[in-house]
């Protein structure tokens, strides 16, 4: 749901649909910043024997806006090829795959590597190895020492991976969509107290999936812009943060086995900062118009920040639970706290010693203020729940973004900016009920943080385990 399958098209192109996108200060390596995009949502791990990988036709871009205004300043830009060892077998592996070059591997992905700053492009590496998919324990027996193996240092201070991993992203996509059912609180649901006696348990739908992902540990001095200082309070130490995913314009279908022909220009087909924006925010009709844009042209969709379809389907949909909200939403208010969250950054004043603004330039980024410091103990409700490391500071893997987006369009960040406002009791509790303890894979301590992905033999679990 932060972004899986969440426009018509890209649906339809799983191998280009950016699913989650991370930005946080390294909280082990305090000078640098990871960024992590993950594409090839819903992947089931025995989905062999074609398991799942990057496109060689698909561009994938991690980009950086370091001064406001909503274009690229400097762009990671990966680029994937895949060899065949064996053209005579069918089989993904033939045996124990114990390093990254082993003979049992038939089919391999490598990429190259481009910085893009200043207008000049700079290769950073070519034809790094990925580790395999997590095939299963005969297959891939020593997982993590592949993963090690494929993680890279380079010559200029970065830190890259490129590979599968295991879905971190924790959400009740199977309660949400019939109809908005939050099964906490599923018996106020309209529809709900009719069939529902008692609140249920929420089920994590993307549980014990896999998605592959591209992550970069920069130096800050590498995505800063240039200046004096950079205090928590200087507009030079946040960075606005998006993926995005781009193919060719004009592909020709090879006839009778021979191969595709991609050509032209490379147009963007996807992309990702926020989470939940172009899902929830976005209307059908504009999805695939917005994954097509660059974050500099969301001023156009800046109506449906200000008046967002949810906050007035809430009241609806749990009647006398949030009549506050109700009155707010028929009144046709602008919802500056959710501008300022999405499209602009939080300014200063609003939050004591926050801020993370980059301007009056309305785009959709994650916004990260790299002069606040990792907490040593993480708040999954971020900002709201005091922890100024986190969501929408940035994003890291074990916020809860979906509850805390549900709250902020609840209207507990309205008094932000309108102090006369009082949020509905139920506004600061609202949730689906999930957190990161409901994701069976455990996040890492260290680069690339996501968990070890889940493997075809034990997932999902056989009856005998």
């Amino acid at each position: 749901m932060s972004s899986h399958r969440e426009a018509p098209e890209i649906a339809k192109d799983p191998v280009a649909d950016s699913s989650d996108l991370y930005a946080f200060v390294s909280p082990d390596k305090r000078d640098t910043v990871t960024l992590i995009a993950n594409y090839v949502p819903l992947q089931l791990p025995s989905g062999g024997p074609n398991f799942f990988e990057f496109g060689d036709d698909v561009r994938y871009e991690i980009h950086i806006d370091n001064d406001g205004d909503g274009r690229p300043d400097v762009t990671y830009r990966f680029e994937f090829t895949t060899e065949i060892t064996n053209p005579n077998s069918f089989l993904y592996n033939t045996g124990p795959i114990d390093s990254l070059d082993s003979e049992n591997w038939n089919r391999r992905q490598f990429y190259s590597l481009t910085r893009v700053a200043d207008g000049r492009e700079h290769r950073l590496a070519h034809k790094l190895p990925c580790p395999p998919c997590n095939v299963g324990p005969l297959s891939t027996p020593k997982y993590s020492e592949l993963v090690r193996q494929a993680t890279y240092s380079l010559s200029t201070g970065e830190r890259v991976f490129a590979g599968q991993r295991a879905d971190g992203f924790f959400v009740d996509l199977g309660a949400i969509f019939d109809l908005g059912t939050l099964r906490p609180f599923q018996q106020l649901h309209v529809a709900g107290k009719k069939i529902f006696k008692a609140e249920g348990e929420p089920v994590n739908a993307t549980d014990r999936m896999n998605v592959h992902s591209i992550a970069v540990q920069v130096p800050l001095g590498r995505v800063r812009r240039s200046a004096n200082r950079y205090g928590a309070g200087d507009r030079a130490s946040v960075i606005g943060v998006w993926t995005s995913a781009s193919r060719r314009q004009v592909r020709v279908l090879g006839d009778r086995g021979a191969a595709d022909t991609a050509t032209g220009p490379f147009t963007q087909v996807s992309r990702l900062g926020n989470p939940l924006f172009n899902e929830v925010i976005v209307p059908m009709s504009k999805k695939d118009l917005w994954n097509s844009l660059p974050p500099s042209e969301d001023k156009r969709f800046a109506q449906f920040v200000e008046q967002p379809e949810l906050a007035a389907l809430l009241p609806a949909l749990y009647p006398d639970v949030f009549p506050n909200l109700d009155k707010l939403s028929k009144a046709r208010k602008a919802r500056a706290d959710l501008v300022a969250i999405l499209l602009t950054g939080i300014p200063a004043g609003l939050i004591d010693g926050f801020t993370n603004t980059t301007g009056d330039v309305q785009a959709d980024m994650l916004r990260l203020n790299t002069a606040i410091p990792p907490t040593r103990q993480p708040d999954r409700f971020g900002v709201l729940g005091g922890d100024l490391a986190g969501f929408p500071n940035g994003r890291r893997v074990g916020d809860d973004v979906v509850s805390i987006a549900l709250r902020a369009i609840a209207g507990v960040t309205v008094p932000l900016v309108d102090k006369t406002f009082r949020p509905d009791a139920a506004a600061a509790a609202v949730t689906p009920g999930l957190s990161a303890a409901d994701v069976t894979a455990p996040f890492l301590g260290n680069f690339p943080y996501l968990g070890t992905p889940y493997d075809g033999f034990n997932n999902p679990p056989s009856v005998a385990s």
